[in-house]
């Protein structure tokens, strides 16, 4: 009986060990999945059987069923890493230089063209910044029926993916850089991306003074400082 009374509390410590190590590796797990993924596409079926997908989280009722896709061959087939000639997604809505909404896949979202800052459009209430409409309306040629690749660098700001946008193998987040049609993005610089391109493609703009590098510095606001003193209501 004494030996029994021993072993008992012994192997209750090992269960409870192993509980820990089982809730850790989880813990890291998910981890490793974050920090490797394109970003999240979630889906699900609401309560009266429609499937939808998005890469933001929904309000779901107890009838609905959520999925987080996140599987290596389904997310590569999504954001290649090698671009090719193929478009996979076709441009939906062009809200201004640097950002769209794209249908593919049966999926459809919004994408933030990842590196670059184009000039505000404003709104209804406000003129929006010099060559703002200029960026718009080249993205919208450059892009207008044509189907583009993605490579996605993970999600952005309000639930959008940061993506660099190629058609036939050329980089059109760095043809708006060259135009004069954006800067370099100031913020925190994406994971993965060359950055360098982006700045050379830049200084090339600056050095020939196109686009928002024509006006005078009394003209001209970086798309960051105008946000912030023309916030959003």
């Amino acid at each position: 009986m004494k030996k029994t009374g021993l072993v008992l509390p012994c192997r209750q410590r090992t269960q409870g060990y192993n509980k820990m190590l089982k809730l850790l590796s989880l813990i890291l797990l998910l981890f490793i999945i974050s920090a490797t993924s394109y970003g999240d596409i979630y889906y699900w079926i609401d309560k009266n059987g429609v499937k939808h997908f998005s890469n933001a989280p929904a309000s779901l009722d107890s009838e609905s069923e959520i999925k987080l896709i996140k599987e290596k061959n389904k997310l590569t087939s999504l954001f290649p890493e090698e671009i090719n000639d193929t478009g996979n997604f076709q441009i939906l809505k062009v809200y201004d230089g640097d950002s769209i909404k794209v249908k593919g896949y049966n999926l459809v979202f919004m994408v933030r063209l990842v590196g670059i800052d184009s000039p505000e459009t404003g709104g209804a209430s406000n003129a929006g910044q010099p060559y703002s409409n200029q960026a718009k309306n080249f993205l919208l040629g450059k892009t207008s029926g044509k189907k583009v690749v993605l490579k996605s660098y993970g999600m952005g700001r309000y639930n959008r993916q940061l993506a660099e946008v190629f058609i036939n193998n050329k980089n059109i987040n760095l043809e708006i850089l060259k135009k004069g049609f954006a800067e370099v993005y100031k913020g925190k610089t994406a994971k993965g991306i060359d950055i360098n391109l982006y700045k050379e493609a830049e200084l090339q703009a600056r050095q020939k003074r196109l686009g928002i590098w024509s006006l005078r510095p009394s003209e001209y606001k970086s798309p960051k400082q105008w946000r912030k003193e023309n916030p959003r209501k």
